[in-house]
């Protein structure tokens, strides 16, 4: 099996995960402000306890949104950074994806709302089933910006659980009969990015380091001079 490298960096807390077989090396750090210096040195450590090379890699996976504009700069431009001098792939995951996952590997859910807080009064969501006999995640309704008080999930067969920090900023917009069961404590993470990553480059998701992107749901800005010098910085370190 591939070893899948993943970073995520879309909300307050920043993640690295090493997938490799079925073990998972994971770190985090809290502190949005710490995620252009924090990344680094988690993936090195990762790399050290795994007892690998980053070249030894099958792919870069990256949370690719929707989140902080900051954060998924952040995530990208380090996974480009990495992917460019060690030669590997990257893969832009959905953030919204990996709390589906957190949430079924957490509390069984099979049919998730994944809801994030995206300030300025709105919320980033998107519906997931679980597919038990294909062993994959189906996209139901694809992620999407609005009012907390327009998250409309589909009907679905079985109980509907919903997750994120969305759910927490916004109560009133999700009455407790919305959802047979809330988990606002579940955010996006790298651990679950992992095997996402190794999912889609069985797929062929993978795309060269200058094609990935972040997934904005709001306007696109560009880069900032500290976001490039940290994308120069992983070119630096691979």
């Amino acid at each position: 099996m591939s070893i899948i490298l993943a970073i995520e960096t879309s909300s307050e807390m920043a993640s690295c995960a090493l997938l490799r077989g079925d073990t998972v090396f994971a770190r985090e750090s809290s502190g949005v402000r710490t995620h252009s210096q924090s990344i680094l040195p988690m993936v090195q450590e990762l790399l050290a306890e795994a007892g690998i090379a980053l070249k030894e890699c099958g792919a870069i996976a990256f949370g690719a949104g929707p989140g902080s504009f900051t954060g998924v700069r952040t995530a990208c431009g380090i996974a480009q950074g990495l992917a460019y001098g060690a030669g590997l792939p990257v893969l832009p995951l959905i953030t919204l994806e990996a709390m589906a996952v957190a949430c079924r590997q957490q509390h069984g859910a099979t049919n998730v709302v994944a809801v994030l807080d995206a300030r300025m009064g709105e919320v980033y969501w998107a519906q997931y089933r679980y597919d038990s006999a294909a062993g994959l995640w189906r996209e139901l309704l694809a992620p999407v910006l609005c009012a907390p008080g327009a998250v409309a999930p589909v009907p679905v067969d079985g109980p509907l659980a919903a997750c994120g920090n969305g759910l927490a900023a916004y109560p009133d917009a999700f009455p407790g009969q919305a959802f047979a069961a809330t988990y606002p404590e579940i955010m996006p993470h790298a651990a679950q990015l992992a095997p996402l990553g190794r999912a889609a480059l069985a797929a062929g998701k993978a795309v060269g380091a200058a094609a990935a992107q972040p997934l904005y749901l709001r306007n696109k800005i560009a880069y900032t001079s500290a976001e490039r010098s940290v994308i120069n910085a992983a070119k630096a370190a691979a």
